[in-house]
């Protein structure tokens, strides 16, 4: 018998969406205080160097000459003309990063960055990630979803399992395919993945060769569901609590399709010491004696200058770079000797090279003058408190150390971290700081009332108390630097390192 649905989080009532996703992209773009701005959709965060190289032309001749990068592994461009729209498509169609202009919104894949670049993790994710964007690409129903829909692809270590996927695929090597395809010719043979939609705590066993086809499967399963339930629902924590999507729905789906899948208990978080640390900044040694580097953008902004700098790395490398959900790049396949100096010359530019820095886990919204609807210029007041060497303003000092930090212009709170966070919020008297815990890691509460944030951030929950008003451009607080956030795991999402808008 298959398990019974777990119960469901509480949660407020899901919105009833009755108009279409205006969710920005390459083709769409969105109108900011600042001008025009377009997001460049990355599965997986994956870019050649040429593709970088042409992102960088386009910040530098349409933009405002810097390049913000998302949770989700994204690029944001800035400041860009009203009427530059067909250039921008055009120099993104001639570098391969606008495959389908039906699909560019929908293409929002994320996948553990750090995938077969050290010792203890497969690559089979990152072929994954692939193989699921050319299945999204070619799918005529697939337009139907929404521009903040998630595919999270993990490799095993849990470091992005717990980032709000709608379906998340969790890979576990040494795994045996379902019984019903262990003979057919193909089938995965030491590596397989659990298959999760939402918060449901039962997922599926899924075969390695049919992970693709499932996950776009789940996708088509989601959109049955809204439609049926009439609530225009864009994720699956949206769908009303009464017509959820669970396990049932998408195994029944899967096996119509052809795709064997097991129910399967949720593991719980992977042994950290088998794994590299995927939000860390530094250097990973690989099982071939190379070397990746891991950045992070300061407050998740790059200048052109600091792009190049990258580019130019990654060509010293494999030729590419990927992106990362917690606002860095990882640039693979580089000498021992090479990745040092490399290192060392980020740093220089002011990239986040150490990872025992405050700076690590310290984010903010896009503030003044980019975005209208904030209260000040809170890159810069973040940047005056990180420069004094703090993380929060002085009176915010009893917050407790080590956990992300994430500065907003306003109540919206665009791009603050998941899980347990430090809220350092603008108000019209000030800084008002609050430690925010969720009533669900995996699932936020949102309020009817609560405006949406921004699309490549998660929805702002319910905060706890809050301490006392402080002025913006207060005094320091001393705080210990964060360590290493430990990997979490598809069952429990663990606070990570912040990702700023």
């Amino acid at each position: 018998m298959p398990p019974s649905p777990s119960p469901r989080p509480g949660r407020a009532v899901p919105p009833v969406r009755d108009r279409g996703d205006a969710c920005p992209g390459a083709l769409r773009l969105h109108s900011a205080a600042d001008g025009a701005l377009a997001r460049v959709r990355l599965p997986a965060g994956d870019l050649t160097v040429d593709q970088a190289v042409a992102l960088g032309a386009a910040a530098e001749r349409l933009g405002d000459g810097h390049l913000s990068l998302t949770s989700r592994g994204n690029v944001e461009l800035r400041g860009l003309a009203d009427d530059c729209g067909g250039l921008l498509a055009g120099l993104l169609a001639d570098a391969g990063l606008l495959p389908s202009v039906r699909h560019e919104r929908i293409r929002n894949i994320l996948a553990s960055p750090l995938a077969g670049l050290d010792r203890n993790t497969p690559s089979d994710v990152r072929r994954w990630a692939r193989s699921l964007d050319a299945l999204l690409c070619a799918s005529d129903g697939a337009t139907a979803l929404s521009g903040r829909f998630l595919f999270v692809l993990d490799d095993g270590r849990g470091d992005v399992a717990g980032l709000g996927g709608d379906v998340t695929l969790l890979a576990e090597s040494g795994l045996r395919a379902p019984a019903e395809t262990a003979c057919r010719p193909g089938a995965a043979s030491g590596l397989g993945a659990l298959l999760r939609v939402g918060d449901d705590r039962t997922a599926l066993r899924i075969a390695a060769d049919d992970v693709p086809r499932a996950a776009l499967t789940a996708a088509e399963t989601f959109l049955a569901v809204a439609a049926a339930g009439g609530s225009g629902a864009w994720r699956v924590r949206e769908l009303p609590a009464a017509q959820p999507l669970t396990a049932r729905d998408v195994r029944h789906a899967l096996h119509a399709a052809g795709i064997a899948a097991a129910y399967a208990e949720v593991p719980g978080p992977p042994p950290a010491a088998r794994f590299a640390d995927a939000t860390a900044p530094g250097t990973v040694e690989g099982p071939d004696g190379r070397h990746a580097l891991v950045v992070l953008a300061p407050l998740g902004r790059l200048s052109a200058a600091q792009w190049r700098l990258l580019t130019a790395t990654a060509a010293d490398g494999s030729g590419t770079l990927r992106l990362t959900p917690w606002r860095g790049v990882c640039v693979p396949g580089l000498a021992a000797a090479a990745a040092a100096d490399r290192l060392r010359g980020l740093a220089a530019a002011g990239l986040v090279t150490d990872p025992g820095s405050v700076r690590r886990r310290v984010t903010a919204c896009t503030g003044l003058p980019g975005c209208a609807k904030s209260l000040t210029d809170v890159r810069a007041d973040a940047a005056a408190v990180l420069d004094a060497g703090g993380a929060v303003p002085a009176d915010g000092a009893a917050a407790p150390a080590g956990l992300p930090v994430h500065w907003s212009g306003c109540a919206r709170r665009c791009g603050h971290p998941h899980g347990t966070w430090i809220d350092v919020l603008a108000t019209p008297d000030g800084y008002r700081t609050a430690v925010v815990r969720p009533e669900d890691p995996a699932r936020p509460v949102v309020s009817r009332d609560t405006p949406r944030p921004d699309p490549d951030s998660r929805e702002a929950p319910r905060t706890g108390p809050v301490s006392r008003e402080t002025p913006r451009t207060g005094s320091v607080s001393r705080e210990t630097p964060a360590s290493p956030a430990a990997p979490g795991s598809l069952s429990t999402p663990q606070p990570t390192t912040p990702r700023p808008q």
